[in-house]
């Protein structure tokens, strides 16, 4: 399940700063943020091709690579969201085709990943997903490799048949996939307080006779704890 999009960029303009990231939430229990754009800028010359493709085991300390750079703090050495990744990689909210990363000219720069998580109500519990980490790496932001590689794991998602996707993060930024206000949707959370950052997408059925999403309290699993 890859995608391939051959991308001619131009240089990026002296004025602009790719590497900053605009849109982190340093506090965000679920963090699902990255700085990007348009897919029309970059900073290789000629055509570089960005593929788009489930991650595989020799991925692993690329994607780490990309977590650490994308959400260094000077406060800590390693940033949270890698212990988070690793540890999710082993839990059963694991969904192989659904941790998704973006090669760009070759290069692992890319990553948005969906885990499983549970919607609780009084019928019982129902299976979702949660968006994040989200991350780009630095020299790499600011060209639209987020947003690509979001959608990418959003269009896997919906046809593995999933229904609902809930992420915490920028309302400006994930409206552009058609995020809106979790709590509007029915959905709790430990962070429903936050308001519009608490976000869910409801995914395109994939039969006719499939029901509504569900709607209740969203648990995660434990490795998200720890973030």
């Amino acid at each position: 399940m890859g995608q391939s999009y051959p991308v001619a960029p131009t240089p990026t303009p002296a004025t602009a700063d790719p590497d900053r990231s605009t849109l982190t939430l340093s506090a965000t229990p679920i963090p699902a943020t990255v700085a990007d754009g348009p897919l029309m800028t970059g900073n290789l010359p000629g055509v570089t091709t960005l593929r788009l493709r489930p991650e595989d085991p020799a991925d692993t300390g690329a994607v780490r690579r990309v977590l650490a750079a994308a959400f260094a703090r000077p406060d800590v050495s390693t940033p949270p969201e890698v212990g988070l990744v690793d540890e999710l990689r082993g839990s059963d909210a694991w969904l192989p085709e659904l941790a998704m990363v973006a090669e760009y000219g070759g290069e692992v720069v890319g990553y948005a990943l969906l885990t499983r998580v549970r919607v609780r109500s009084d019928r019982g519990d129902a299976p979702a997903l949660a968006l994040g980490p989200v991350a780009v790496a630095p020299h790499r932001q600011r060209i639209g490799l987020g947003s690509a590689v979001v959608q990418a794991a959003l269009d896997a998602a919906t046809e593995l048949g999933e229904r609902l996707v809930v992420v915490l993060g920028d309302p400006a930024y994930y409206r552009r996939f058609g995020f809106g206000r979790a709590d509007q949707m029915g959905l709790t959370s430990p962070w429903s307080g936050l308001g519009e950052p608490w976000q869910a997408l409801v995914l395109p059925p994939t039969t006719s006779g499939d029901g509504p999403p569900p709607r209740g309290e969203v648990l995660f699993p434990p490795p998200w704890s720890k973030v």
